[in-house]
């Protein structure tokens, strides 16, 4: 035996069949029965399969595609239709060489195996494909929550404030708008996030657009309340003698005011620093601190710049001013006795300028009457000037009054504060 096995030619032989042998067993999936000599093929059938289309995302949209699935037929060798898996294979539309518009397309298998051969039903496909568009619009961020007590959240302030929103040509007109949340819950200083955006319609609904940045960052100020209000500048004393203020420059005209809310409210203007006019001959640029009122904790800017022009005084007079009556009680009937007619003369002092365009509809003299009984009053004319104007000389100017009661009117009915003033002469005599 050993001999035999020695033998170059039985060798070459016995190797020979083991080759044939095992070429047998590879490829014994690809031969029949024995004896039959047949190749072994079946088909199978894959239902339901997604369409994926291939095109340009960032120019197209894809309004439809109908069928949205299709059947598959497979036909091959069993080993070759068990490398068919899920995942592993498409059936492609491609969409590349067509733009907008509708159109029958047939659709291509991808990822089989070569030998497997693949039948789509249907074959083609009806697609409508739209063109996308971009509009700019800006970001509407809302304040959501309340701060701790006694702080305010202030205006957000957002960066980038203006997004690019990209959606099919039929639908663009559909954003209204592109908004935000943040949350400033107990808030004792500034809360800085990020915030997602989203589309909405005019209804207020979601609207499943592309928005370009989707993500803002978002700070929002945390404040002790404040108002933005005019500031008053106070004028007190007069220039020296023989000069008068010919124009004044405030170089802030509205101050941001920080403090209660309750103190805020009941607010209009805030009175700012006043300004001593005392002895001035010259122009003066004064740069005031504006001081903090009870309960206001800021105020910004926190200095004005007040620049004073000063010239020497001019003098006119105004004749036939007349002089007005308020607080008359409508059961007595007054009027002035002296000066006759109702009417005084004014004489005023002043910048030149300013002073050759008082008119008399500029001026309003007054006398006050309330709570006076019946007879004869002399009383003080009260005058009131435009802006830098004032009376020529320290005489002060009056005016006499007689108040009687109405015809019909009893003389000794007296007015709830005539009654009181007679109770309190009665009691000190």
């Amino acid at each position: 035996m050993d001999k035999w096995l020695r033998n170059p030619n039985v060798l070459k032989v016995l190797a020979l069949v083991i080759g044939i042998l095992l070429w047998v067993v590879v490829h014994r999936e690809d031969v029949s029965s024995p004896g039959t000599g047949l190749i072994s093929e079946r088909e199978t059938k894959i239902y339901n399969v997604s369409i994926t289309p291939k095109y340009d995302e960032t120019r197209y949209f894809i309004r439809s595609i109908e069928p949205a699935e299709v059947m598959v037929l497979l036909r091959g060798k069993d080993a070759s239709l068990r490398r068919v898996t899920s995942g592993s294979y498409k059936i492609e539309l491609d969409l590349t060489s067509v733009g907008k518009g509708e159109f029958n397309l047939p659709l291509k298998p991808t990822g089989f195996p070569p030998s497997v051969n693949v039948e789509i039903y249907p074959p083609s496909v009806k697609v409508v494909i739209e063109e996308l568009e971009k509009k700019e619009m800006p970001v509407i961020v809302s304040v959501v929550g309340t701060p701790a007590q006694g702080l305010k959240a202030g205006q957000p302030i957002v960066n980038p404030n203006r997004v690019l929103v990209t959606l099919p040509s039929s639908r663009l007109n559909a954003v209204e708008s592109v908004r935000g949340e943040i949350h400033v819950d107990n808030a004792q200083q500034a809360v800085s996030k990020q915030v997602k955006l989203v589309a909405y319609d005019a209804e207020g609904n979601e609207v499943d657009a592309q928005i370009s940045p989707a993500v803002v960052d978002v700070e929002v100020p945390i404040t002790s309340p404040f108002k933005t209000m005019p500031l008053q500048l106070k004028l007190v004393n007069q220039p020296a003698p023989g000069y008068s203020v010919a124009q004044m420059t405030q170089k802030v005209q509205q101050v941001t005011v920080y403090g209660q809310q309750q103190q805020l409210d009941g607010m209009d203007f805030y009175e700012g620093p006043s300004i001593d006019l005392s002895g001035l001959k010259e122009n003066k640029t004064l740069l005031l601190d504006i001081p903090l009122m009870n309960k206001i904790t800021k105020v910004e800017p926190s200095q004005v710049e007040v620049q004073v022009e000063i010239v020497p005084s001019a003098t006119k007079t105004l004749e036939g001013v007349p002089v007005s009556i308020v607080g008359q009680n409508e059961q007595f009937e007054t009027q002035i006795v002296d000066p006759e007619a109702g009417a005084i003369r004014l004489d005023l002092e002043g910048a030149p300028a300013l002073l050759d365009g008082v008119r008399l509809q500029d001026v309003h003299a007054f006398i006050d009457v309330s709570n006076l009984p019946p007879g004869r009053h002399e009383l003080k004319v009260n005058v009131n000037l435009p802006p830098f104007i004032k009376m020529a000389g320290a005489k002060e100017l009056k005016a006499t009054v007689e108040i009687r009661a109405k015809p019909g009117q009893q003389q000794g009915q007296q007015q709830p504060g005539q009654q009181q003033q007679g109770q309190q002469r009665q009691g000190q005599s």
